[in-house]
């Protein structure tokens, strides 16, 4: 009588089966109700092939997704509402028909407002009014138009006016001078210590 060599393929599949049961039996009396254990003559792609089919159709057998989560991830995940249930919540609970149609509008960072006394409001800038031209000095508004006017003048002379005499060229060359060094001249030589400084 000769005895089945321990080192050969089919004693070491017989091995492998045996702990499979073995872990099937266990998992079954520790869980749920799950697949049914296949006979040590059955393949186990025989036995879990109803159990598949049963899941996928979502029959009776089939387990939520919390059956499955052993570290409970999906009881601590938060429900998000959505805007209409934000709105819903915001609104006072006597609110009539007219509030219920035009929902409020979610409010901004910028949909703050202050306190009257808050010393960090923005302060509403209403500019002055400018003052006329009628009361201002005459060489001081020729000085102006000599500083701007004539380099526009040559500007418009090198373009249609190419034949222009040398003479008028330089004329508008020491008005632009002239008109920029009074205008520097009438600027104050002394600061003001009372000046609170530039309007924004």
């Amino acid at each position: 009588m000769t005895r089945p060599d321990p080192n050969s393929p089919d004693s070491s599949a017989n091995q492998d089966d045996a702990v499979w049961l073995d872990l099937v039996a266990r998992l079954e009396e520790s869980g749920p109700a799950g697949p049914a254990t296949p006979a040590p003559g059955e393949d186990r792609e025989s036995a879990q092939a109803p159990a598949t089919d049963t899941a996928g159709t979502g029959g009776p057998s089939a387990r939520p997704f919390r059956d499955f989560d052993p570290l409970g991830l999906s009881a601590g995940v938060p429900i998000e509402l959505s805007a209409e249930e934000r709105i819903a919540q915001r609104r006072p609970e006597g609110a009539g028909a007219a509030a219920s149609a035009a929902p409020e509008a979610p409010r901004g960072p910028r949909d703050y407002e202050g306190a009257a006394d808050d010393p960090f409001a923005p302060d509403e800038f209403v500019p002055e009014e400018p003052p006329s031209l009628a009361g201002a000095d005459p060489l001081t508004v020729l000085a102006w138009l000599g500083a701007v006017g004539a380099p526009v003048a040559l500007v418009m002379c090198a373009m249609f006016w190419r034949a222009a005499p040398l003479v008028a060229i330089l004329a508008m060359v020491a008005a632009f001078a002239a008109s920029v060094v009074f205008l520097i001249m009438q600027l104050p030589g002394e600061k003001d210590e009372h000046d609170d400084g530039a309007r924004i």
